[in-house]
C-alpha cells in the first residue's frame, strides 16, 4: 500500500466519524479521488504520491476539471469533485502533509440556479393517494405501499432515502402525530404525522404478506427485500402518464410541493427549513422564489391591466 492508499483511508474514515457523511457521499468522494489519481498518473506518467499531489499548482486541476468535463461530466458533478478534492486537500493540510492553496485557488464551474417544480397540490394528493392507481394489475399490497411511501414524501416532505430507511418500529401508528427521521449527514429530526399519512401507512402495514422485525426496514419490495428507490420512481412514471403529469414529476417533487403549499399557506421559513432538514436557510429560501413566481403568474392571468 502507497503512502497515497493509506492517507486516502485515513481521510474517508475521518470523514465518516467527524464529518458524519453518508455513505452514498463517501462511496462518491473516493471515486473522485480515485479518477482524479488516475489522471496524475497519466500526466506525471506514473502511480503519483503524496509529494506529488503537494506540488500540484490550480493549472493542474483545472485541467483535471477540463477533462473531465471533455468526458460528458456535468456541472454539478464537477462542483461535487472539486469539493471532494478540497477536503483531501484539507485533510492533508491539518495533518502536515499537503497544502490545500492550489485547491482552493481552483475555481469551480458555475451553477444555474433552476428552482424545483412542484406539483398542484390537486396533483400531489393524486399521486400519493392509493385510489388512483386502482385499475392497475398490481397486487394490492404493492399499490398500498407506494401510496404510503410517497404520502410520506409529500404529507411529511421526507426525502426517498429518508423514507426508505425507516424501521418497522419507527412507523407512526394510529394516535401518532410526530415522526423522528434520520437525514443527511446522519443528522435526526423531528416531523409532524398527518392522521392521512398514519392511515396510508396502517393500509399497508394491514396488507403486507411479510413479517416485518421491529429493526428491519419498514418498506419491503415483492420478493421481501428492502425496497428500491427505482420501484417508486418507476410508480410515479406510471402516474404521470395516468394523470397527464410534466415529466418534471418524480419522488423528489413531492418534497418539493410539501414545502411550497407550507410556503403558500404562511408557513414559517424557518419552520419549514427544520422540517426539510436543510443546515441552511438559504437552501429553503428558494421557495420563497417559487411561490413569488406563482403569485406574478396568477396576477398576469387575472389581473385587467397586466400586460397592457
Amino acid at each position: 500500500m502507497t503512502d497515497l492508499d493509506s492517507f486516502r483511508r485515513d481521510w474517508l474514515s475521518h470523514l465518516e466519524a467527524e464529518r458524519r457523511l453518508s455513505a452514498k457521499t463517501l462511496e462518491a468522494y473516493g471515486r473522485d479521488l480515485g479518477q482524479f489519481v488516475a489522471f496524475l498518473n497519466g500526466r506525471i506518467g506514473g502511480a503519483p504520491t503524496l509529494a506529488d499531489i503537494a506540488a500540484l499548482k490550480p493549472v493542474d486541476l483545472r485541467a483535471f476539471l477540463g477533462q473531465r468535463r471533455r468526458d460528458g461530466v456535468g456541472n454539478r458533478t464537477l462542483m461535487r469533485q472539486l469539493a471532494a478534492l478540497r477536503s483531501f486537500a484539507r485533510f492533508g493540510e491539518q495533518s502536515g502533509k499537503l497544502t490545500a492553496a492550489a485547491f482552493a485557488a481552483t475555481r469551480g464551474p458555475r451553477l444555474g440556479k433552476s428552482l424545483p417544480r412542484p406539483l398542484e397540490p390537486r396533483a400531489a394528493r393524486a399521486v400519493a393517494n392509493a385510489d388512483t392507481r386502482a385499475g392497475e394489475e398490481r397486487e394490492q399490497w404493492i399499490l398500498a405501499r407506494d401510496a404510503a411511501v410517497l404520502s410520506l414524501l409529500y404529507g411529511c416532505g421526507l426525502r426517498i432515502s429518508e423514507a426508505l430507511s425507516l424501521t418497522r418500529a419507527q412507523a407512526p401508528i394510529v394516535g401518532s402525530d410526530s415522526l423522528t427521521v434520520t437525514g443527511k449527514g446522519n443528522k435526526t429530526r423531528m416531523v409532524p404525522v398527518l392522521p392521512v399519512v398514519v392511515a396510508a401507512i396502517g393500509e399497508y402495514l394491514a396488507l403486507c404478506p411479510w413479517r416485518l422485525p421491529p429493526d428491519g426496514p419498514l418498506f419491503l419490495g415483492a420478493k421481501g427485500g428492502p425496497l428500491s428507490p427505482r420501484i417508486i420512481q418507476l410508480a410515479v412514471e406510471s402516474l404521470r402518464g395516468a394523470l397527464g403529469l410534466p415529466s418534471s414529476a418524480t419522488p423528489h417533487s413531492l418534497r418539493h410541493s410539501f414545502a411550497t403549499h407550507l410556503l403558500g399557506r404562511g408557513g414559517d421559513l424557518r419552520a419549514i427549513q427544520e422540517l426539510l432538514g436543510h443546515a441552511s436557510l438559504s437552501t429553503t429560501q428558494i421557495y420563497t422564489r417559487i411561490d413569488s413566481n406563482r403569485l406574478m403568474a396568477a396576477y398576469d392571468a387575472a389581473h385587467p391591466r397586466a400586460g397592457r
